[in-house]
């Protein structure tokens, strides 16, 4: 793939479009590009709640007003990438998949062998960033036989994971270091070859910064979380996002990760009930104080829907300092927040047609800094998306002189 030339289309189209993907139907009843696409408009809004869960995991199927499917169908061919799912990881032992979930082993086991696949060199030492107990430098390490070093801040975790790799007979070393800090980058060396499956935004573009110049050998990567960065602002790490035309913010960075794929009925229901409420408060603030704007509102444990809507949004208005007139039906102001709520549900659908092309984006910012820096890389699709939405993996080489032999 040329990284720069998808980079350009990428960057250019996200830019047209950013008024569609930015909007946010939640926080504001009637969004600004309704008025230039009002059949659309109109056909999202009649739609129900449950036919916007059944596309919102795939709105690129839905058979939406113009123009919406021609995005959809530029939406995919901008995001087309190597797809590396298909291949069948090796038998393990019994030991290394213990106490680690179905669905997480697959993850590592689909990470580990798309990695080894890309390398034409082995390994000096596996480097496993926020490593947790190790799990994905464990398989790596018990595969090639090479040692191991994880970093990871928490020691409990740490420990339990040395424990393990002495069961298995691996040599490993479990250090309590912060990722972010210093005593964390002085451990990497050219010889290391650092993974990370799905580490955060700021921990994994530490990773590459650090790794970078550190040169390590070789780099293997699976963001999550790009929104979790220290700043508001989105600081690209190459120079072709730097000159680009997109500036993101961290709001921004949020909206590859609208995507539910593991969640199981009863917390959609809670989350779609809480959502349905804090719409009615939207709708009752607006209406009583006669002012059209949205009042931000505290997140709330589980209990706080029990004792139903009104003390519900009692407690929302007092959070603000609010002493608003009662609504003549409670009952009426929940049934518009659920009303509001598909709404809102179908309209971020035109959104979700951007999710994956922004990421997209980001991953090519992560690749083309890596080539700037002398890297060869990769990009592909490592597992399938039923098993996580987050399934992309980026890999990188460093390209050495032939006569200098890896250490």
């Amino acid at each position: 793939m040329d990284f720069a030339a998808r980079f350009s289309e990428l960057d250019a189209w996200l830019h047209q479009h950013q008024a569609l993907w930015r909007a946010k139907p939640f926080t504001t009843p009637v969004l600004p590009w309704e008025a230039d696409l009002p059949e659309l408009a109109r056909w999202l809004r009649a739609r129900s709640l449950e036919q916007a869960e059944q596309a919102h995991n795939q709105p690129q199927l839905l058979a939406a007003p113009e123009p919406f499917a021609s995005l959809a169908r530029q939406a995919i061919a901008l995001t087309r990438l190597p797809d590396w799912s298909e291949a069948v990881p090796a038998a393990v032992p019994e030991r290394l998949t213990r106490h680690i979930p179905g669905r997480k082993w697959q993850q590592i086991t689909r990470f580990a062998e798309c990695t080894t696949r890309q390398w034409q060199q082995s390994t000096g030492e596996w480097v496993d960033w926020c490593a947790g107990k190790g799990h994905l430098g464990r398989l790596l390490a018990w595969q090639g036989g090479q040692p191991l070093l994880c970093l990871e801040r928490d020691a409990a975790l740490n420990q339990a994971g040395a424990a393990l790799g002495r069961e298995l007979g691996i040599s490993s070393r479990h250090l309590d270091v912060d990722v972010l800090t210093p005593p964390a980058w002085q451990q990497l060396q050219p010889r290391h070859s650092v993974v990370a499956l799905h580490a955060c935004g700021q921990l994994h573009m530490t990773l590459l910064q650090q790794a970078v110049a550190r040169e390590c050998a070789q780099i293997a990567l699976s963001p999550c979380c790009y929104n979790r960065i220290e700043g508001p602002l989105y600081e690209p790490l190459s120079c072709s996002a730097r000159h680009g035309q997109l500036r993101l913010t961290r709001e921004d960075l949020g909206l590859p990760l609208q995507e539910s794929i593991t969640a199981g009925q009863r917390v959609r229901r809670l989350r779609d009930q809480s959502m349905a409420w804090r719409l009615a408060f939207d709708l009752w603030q607006r209406e009583t104080r006669g002012i059209d704007h949205y009042l931000p509102t505290p997140s709330r444990p589980e209990s706080a829907l029990q004792g139903g809507i009104a003390p519900f949004c009692r407690d929302l208005a007092a959070h603000h300092g609010l002493q608003l007139p009662e609504p003549a039906n409670w009952e009426q102001l929940e049934q518009r927040g659920w009303q509001r709520l598909a709404q809102v549900r179908n309209l971020e659908l035109l959104a979700g047609l951007f999710r994956r092309p922004l990421e997209i984006w980001l991953l090519l910012d992560r690749a083309l800094f890596l080539q700037e820096s002398g890297y060869r890389v990769r990009l592909g699709r490592f597992c399938e998306y039923q098993l996580t939405p987050r399934n992309l993996l980026l890999t990188a080489e460093k390209i050495r002189p032939q006569s200098t032999p890896m250490l």
